[in-house]
Parts: structure tokens; C-alpha cells; sequence
């Protein structure tokens, strides 16, 4: 299945855009999300055949091993931006949480987004 096609995709891909300046950028089966050039989300699909769907997503320090020990059949860390605080959510694995994805696509660009951009968010959020 193409990025283009997934449902899973097209729901992240609402809740990303929907950030101020958010932008996407497909890649085959993958997708990448950014502000002002700096990617907050992945959208990975079977990378580099791992078998996996998942969004991954930038961590406060620590708390992607946190997670992914915490609950290892829903988080883990993804091949090579997981050891630089990224974590995955798989999302190939039952009914997703849509709620709690959007919270973790927040706190990722949070991290990124230059501080005029945050302040929007964080006043929207209240």
C-alpha cells in the first residue's frame, strides 16, 4: 500500500497539518512531517522491513526508554532516531488511540517549532 493510501496516514496527516506551519513530504511508504524545515513526526511503514506502522515522534530526554520499557508492545525506538530521543507508536497493533497520538505529535513539535509558533499552540491548548 502507498503512503498515499493509508487511513492511518491521512488521520496523522490531519492532525499534523493542522499545527501552525506544519507541512508533509512523502517518501514511497513513509511520510515526514516538518516546521520550518525541522521534521516533527514520521509516518514509517515497514522500514527498512522492520514489519512495522508507526508515527514516531520527538521525547523529552529520557522518556523514549521510558516509554518503550514501560510498554514494549506499543512503543519502541525506531532504527536510528530512536537513540536520538525519538520513540515509535506502532500503529499496527489494535485500535489506536487517536487522542494520545495527537498529544505526542504536539509535544514533538512543541521541541521544534520556533517559539512564536509554540506560543499559538500552548495559548490554543490553554
Amino acid at each position: 500500500m502507498k503512503s498515499a493510501d493509508d487511513p492511518r496516514l491521512a488521520k496523522l496527516a490531519a492532525i499534523c497539518l493542522a499545527l501552525p506551519e506544519g507541512s508533509r513530504t512523502d517518501m514511497g511508504r513513509h511520510a515526514a512531517f516538518t516546521v520550518r524545515k525541522k521534521k516533527f513526526v514520521y509516518f514509517l511503514n515497514d522500514h527498512h522491513g522492520d514489519g512495522i506502522v508507526s508515527v514516531c515522534t520527538k521525547a523529552l530526554p529520557g522518556e523514549n526508554n521510558a516509554l518503550a520499557a514501560a510498554h514494549p508492545r506499543k512503543f519502541y525506538l525506531p532504527a536510528y532516531v530512536g537513540p536520538r530521543g525519538w520513540v515509535g507508536l506502532r500503529l499496527d497493533r489494535g485500535k489506536i488511540d487517536w487522542n494520545e497520538v495527537r498529544d505526542l505529535v504536539t509535544a514533538s513539535y512543541l521541541q521544534v517549532a520556533p517559539k512564536r509558533l509554540t506560543f499559538q499552540v500552548e495559548s490554543a491548548l490553554g
